[in-house]
């Protein structure tokens, strides 16, 4: 009878030790950790992941000429528009008036800088930006994100949504398609908001060849979430609060967390993170009394730049503001200059 008994204790105690050794363990979270809370997102496909804007299709498509504007000193405008996931998006063009070069003009996608949605006007601000690049022989393509102008959806934002940047992207193919243009000698300007659109598309296409950033929102995201205290604290427009611009920020950081906590995620939606692939030189210039967006996201991305070996300059202005006023002519001088270098050669 004993010898029953301690036969069997010994059977339940082998039977234990097998379940503790093949039974898989659960991976709980730390509770004091300071690692995010993050199982299924490692995985998880959100649509502003880099990865998953490499994969996406942008076909553009025929640029239409809407109206026929005044011309300029070397060239003629047009408001133009494309399609972009469907929406018809609107746009400033200008082609340069002398003889077009046998592979084309080279081209540059202009991308503005924030502007409620309601008061912006596809003619209005910009205008000696535009021109700076225009009379210097470029076709130059400034897209009105959607909900912009008369341009159609919802205006969603540039920094927790993809929707600016796939409508710049539908732009960019749009101006391959047009006669005028070599498709090979196309480059990016971007200014404020347009900055943060340029340096991510330059590390999801690589047929960006050169980039100018003026005053841009260039910093990481937890730069944006935690570093960045405007003069003026954003409100979002009627369209935009319509279009829940604000809650998708909250959304997310409720979801993944802060930035600061190293989340797996938000490195996947991060430019900084694929400084590597960046498509090519990019030149930087910000306003020293700049009260909108911080000198330290321009020199950060310096910074990250030269350390990935990336070509990269940096100019700053002594008493210029966000828009580079005090110091608009030596900018845009260095900004043509750029491209004539990086574009024309």
């Amino acid at each position: 009878m004993k010898y029953k008994i301690t036969v069997g204790i010994v059977f339940f105690i082998l039977v234990v030790i097998l379940l503790l050794i093949f039974i898989p363990k659960t991976k709980y979270p730390k509770k004091n950790s300071q690692e995010p809370q993050v199982l299924e997102e490692v995985t998880e496909i959100n649509p502003l992941m880099i990865s998953a804007m490499r994969k996406k299709n942008y076909p553009g498509s025929q640029i239409q000429i809407e109206e026929t504007l005044a011309s300029g000193s070397n060239y003629k405008q047009y408001i133009a528009s494309y399609l972009s996931e469907g929406l018809k998006i609107y746009g400033l063009l200008t082609i340069p008036d002398s003889d077009k070069p046998k592979e084309g003009f080279p081209a540059i996608i202009f991308n503005h800088g924030y502007i409620p949605p309601e008061e912006y006007r596809t003619t209005e601000r910009y205008v000696a930006y535009v021109d700076g690049f225009a009379r210097n022989g470029y076709v130059v393509f400034k897209p009105d994100y959607r909900g912009h102008g008369n341009s159609e959806g919802k205006p969603e934002g540039a920094y927790y949504s993809p929707a600016y940047t796939t409508d710049v992207l539908n732009a960019l193919s749009s101006v391959k398609k047009l006669k005028e243009v070599n498709p090979q000698k196309i480059g990016m300007w971007g200014h404020s908001l347009g900055g943060n659109i340029t340096m991510r598309i330059m590390v999801i296409d690589r047929d960006i060849k050169a980039g100018v950033i003026w005053s841009g929102v260039v910093g990481t995201y937890d730069d944006m979430l935690t570093r960045w205290v405007r003069a003026v604290p954003f409100r979002p427009s009627t369209s935009e609060a319509q279009a829940h611009v604000t809650s998708i920020r909250k959304q997310l950081v409720e979801k993944y967390g802060n930035p600061s906590q190293n989340s797996p995620f938000w490195k996947s939606i991060d430019p900084h993170y694929f400084l590597n692939d960046i498509s090519g030189p990019i030149e930087l210039h910000h306003g020293l009394a700049d009260e909108e967006v911080p000198l330290s996201f321009s020199k950060s991305f310096y910074d990250d730049l030269k350390k990935a070996g990336k070509t990269v300059e940096l100019y700053t202005y002594e008493g210029a503001d966000h828009n580079l006023s005090q110091g608009f002519s030596l900018a845009m001088q260095r900004s043509v200059e750029f491209f004539e270098k990086y574009l024309k050669k």
